[in-house]
Parts: C-alpha cells; structure tokens; sequence
C-alpha cells in the first residue's frame, strides 16, 4: 500500500509556490497552512488564504518545529498540524519559506517528505515583480535579498527541481507527474491522440 507523502514547495519570491499551491488546493489536495506574523499587502491579498497571520505575541506563544524568519516576518509550522495532515491525508502540501525547516519535519516523517523547489530566472522575477506593481526599489531589494540569502542555490538540497518560466500550465504537469497524481495513457489511446 502507498504511503501517505507531503510535498514541501520552496524557491524564492515570486517563483510561483503560492500559485501552484492555490491550483493544487483547487484540485482537492489538502494543504497545511503556515503560521506567520507577515501581514500581506493588498497587491498580495490572494495570499492570506495561504498563510494564518497572527499576532507578534500569538505566534511567540506557539510551539512550533519551523521557525523562520523571511524579509523581517516569521513563518512557523505547528508539529500537530503537519502530523495530523501527514495521517489524514494521502497527500499533502505545504509552502516552506527555507530549506533548514525541512530538517526538522523530516525527523518525523522523513521517507515520505519530498521537496519541490521552484525555479526561476532572472528575467521571470522582474517580470513578476513588475506584474505585482513593485517599484525599480523594491525589485532591487527582492534581488539583492535573494543573492544575499542565496536562495536561487537551495535548489540543490531538494529532491525535484522545476523551471517555472514558462506557462503555469507546464509547471503544474511536472508537479503532478512528480506526485504520481498523472497517469500515463495507454499506446493505443496515445497514438490516437498524436494522430
């Protein structure tokens, strides 16, 4: 019998981890929420119901095996929550913020926890960037955060890497086909389809 997986997205801002996360949600899979003191700007309102922001003290009073702290906010994962989706559910996600939390969930589930981490160039950053309506500033900023923190590296310290330049569309097929969530067609149904 397969055994229940949780897939921890990664890669660095605008990489497209909240966007696969909300399409996978769309499907049905389950998703475990991170905690964060982050309160998210109006231009990054579609990630409020992706993360639970609380307050400063709320979240110090959490005991949480993920504590990160990412462009001034913390992120954090309860043991439970992660715990009782990993029981509950053949599949679940979640978005983490740094490659050092996954040493810590995998303590407990550390066969069945498997990293996707999202890649991007330069050129689809600053087109994101620009998307979101962010100033040559704060395109700096992103920038520079993300090579001072060495966050376009931590793809090799995950099990899958996926280019997400292209469509999301592309993207998304690669992450199923990784979960085992796509199923290959017969030859005779494929050579009607190629037809």
């Amino acid at each position: 019998m397969a055994q229940n997986k949780v897939y921890a997205f990664l890669g660095p801002h605008c990489a497209g981890k909240s966007t696969m996360v909300a399409q996978l949600m769309s499907m049905g899979i389950h998703y475990v929420p991170a905690l964060t003191t982050k309160v998210f700007e109006e231009r990054y309102a579609y990630k409020r119901k992706l993360f639970r922001t609380v307050s400063k003290d709320d979240y110090a009073a959490e005991k949480l095996i993920i504590n990160n702290n990412y462009q001034g906010s913390n992120f954090g994962f309860r043991k439970d929550d992660i715990l009782d989706s990993y029981k509950q559910h053949k599949v679940t996600i979640m978005i983490m913020m740094d490659i050092d939390g996954i040493r810590n969930v995998a303590k407990f589930i550390n066969q069945d926890l498997v990293t996707i981490f999202l890649m991007i160039n330069d050129e689809a950053f600053v087109e994101r960037l620009l998307r979101l309506g962010c100033s040559n500033e704060e395109i700096n900023y992103y920038m520079e955060y993300a090579e001072n923190n060495k966050e376009f590296e931590k793809w090799k310290s995950a099990d899958y890497v996926v280019k997400n330049t292209a469509s999301p569309r592309t993207a998304l097929e690669q992450i199923l086909a990784i979960m085992g969530l796509m199923t290959l067609v017969p030859q005779n149904d494929f050579t009607k389809l190629t037809k």
